[in-house]
């Protein structure tokens, strides 16, 4: 049957195409020693059934050599002879269909012999269909994923502290190789490209503008000249003997000391108590002129042309800055850093929180029915749409795995691996061969005395 099943997949074999050595590839195999252990394991069957066979030759023509002698011949010794013919030709018949599996037998091109290197293709491509059809279904895969209750075991699995640390610690890992993988050149463009080249496509201004006046129309910038004003009044506060001095200075040299004391305090006592004023006053004379220069600023970033280029020259000095230019370095060699030392830290906050996640989900999917049912809707819709969609993908991948491999280094790696079992159906057609012929003799010799 198993010659049939092969000859079934194709009527004729495809013949060997210009060029396929090139896509010839070795065939992956087991260690050199568990291979070196094999072949000796089907040498030693081949020797013991063929041996079986020449045992019953050997039983055939001895009984055969004697029936041929002159006298009476024993009854027995036709029973003898009748098993060793009926067990060396089905020892033969099934030497032969095993060995037409792999080659030619007796190196004798016979038709519909060394079918698996003939036929190594169709046998991938039924074999990879085989697999798609009955494994990767969708209707038999969402089954198992169903049955198997996944949710709740990874409720219960993710609710232990100890196997939420180890997801912390895992997922850590994984991302501290994944930044350490990446090429820091290749990091430090894509920031470039991405970010900093972006930054620096627009006009600045018109957005700036418009981010202005919203701020403005929000009263989002009050806070600030608030700021602005408790500020200046602190530094004027603190900047007596400053002002003092620096009046000083510019009051002409004549004029008596006394008199340069009395501007100097009284410049200072006047800036006091109007920075105070537009500290506290929000409606201040001075804080609106702020807000009128804010909302000229705002609209002129947008329509004004000389602001706006004058805003563009800025950008291209900011830009074209030494920090700048090496910006994608920095932020690439701080940020990986950091990343990979959280990473690495199991008290670190990324590491913490990732536990805590775990230990979160695993909790809500042990309390929550709906979540439960929610999450086993998805894996099965998942796994069903990866079934529906990349089985062929996967099943695809046994036929070119095979279409690649070597056609004669692929036959002899599949007879080291089923070879010895092989043998047995040589042994059992000995066997079952001389029983057979066995029972057809006796019925013989019943029947008709002969």
């Amino acid at each position: 049957m198993a010659r049939h099943s092969i000859e079934e997949t194709s009527e004729v074999a495809s013949p060997p195409q210009e060029g396929n050595a090139t896509k010839d590839r070795s065939v992956p195999g087991p260690s050199p020693e568990v291979e070196a252990q094999r072949r000796r394991t089907l040498k030693r069957h081949k020797a013991f059934v063929t041996g079986l066979l020449v045992v019953a030759a050997v039983v055939f023509l001895a009984c055969s050599w004697w029936q041929s002698q002159p006298g009476e011949t024993p009854v027995w010794v036709g029973y003898v002879r009748a098993a060793a013919e009926a067990g060396m030709i089905g020892g033969l018949a099934d030497w032969f269909a095993v060995t037409a599996l792999f080659r030619h037998p007796i190196g004798l091109p016979i038709p519909h012999t060394a079918l698996i290197p003939k036929k190594k293709d169709q046998l991938g491509q039924a074999l990879s269909e085989f697999v798609g059809e009955n494994f990767l279904n969708s209707e038999l895969i969402t089954e198992k994923v169903s049955s198997a209750n996944l949710p709740e075991r990874i409720g219960k699995w993710l609710s232990d502290r100890d196997n939420a640390l180890k997801v912390s610690r895992e997922a850590g890992r994984l991302g501290a190789n994944a930044i350490k993988a990446l090429d820091p050149k290749e990091a430090e463009a894509v920031i470039q490209s991405q970010l900093i080249d972006k930054l620096a496509e627009p006009d600045w201004g018109p957005p700036v503008g418009r981010l202005l006046a919203d701020l403005i129309e929000e009263g989002r910038t009050e806070p600030v000249i608030q700021e602005v004003a408790d500020w200046g009044h602190k530094k004027i506060v603190g900047m007596e003997e400053t002002i003092v001095h620096l009046i000083d200075e510019r009051m002409p040299s004549w004029s008596p000391r006394f008199a340069r004391n009395l501007v100097g305090a009284k410049v200072y006592r006047e800036l006091v108590a109007f920075t105070a004023a537009v500290a506290e006053d929000p409606e201040h004379e001075a804080r609106d002129s702020i807000r009128r220069f804010l909302g000229t600023l705002a609209d002129d970033l947008q329509h004004d042309e000389a602001m706006i280029a004058r805003v563009e020259g800025i950008k291209q000095d900011l830009m074209g800055s030494t920090p700048v230019r090496g910006a994608a370095q920095t932020l690439w060699s701080s940020t990986s850093t950091s990343l990979i030392a959280a990473a690495d830290d199991e008290n670190s906050l990324l590491r913490t929180k990732i536990a805590e996640l775990a230990l979160t989900w695993g909790t809500n999917i042990q309390t929550d029915p709906e979540l439960r049912l929610s999450l086993d809707r998805r894996i099965a819709g998942a796994a069903a749409f990866l079934a529906d969609n990349y089985a062929g993908e996967v099943t695809g991948i046994i036929s070119e795995t095979v279409e690649r491999w070597d056609a004669e280094e692929a036959s002899d790696k599949i007879e080291l691996m089923v070879g010895k079992d092989l043998q047995f159906i040589r042994l059992n057609g000995t066997i079952v061969g001389a029983l057979a012929g066995l029972v057809i003799y006796t019925g013989n010799h019943l029947l008709f005395g002969a």
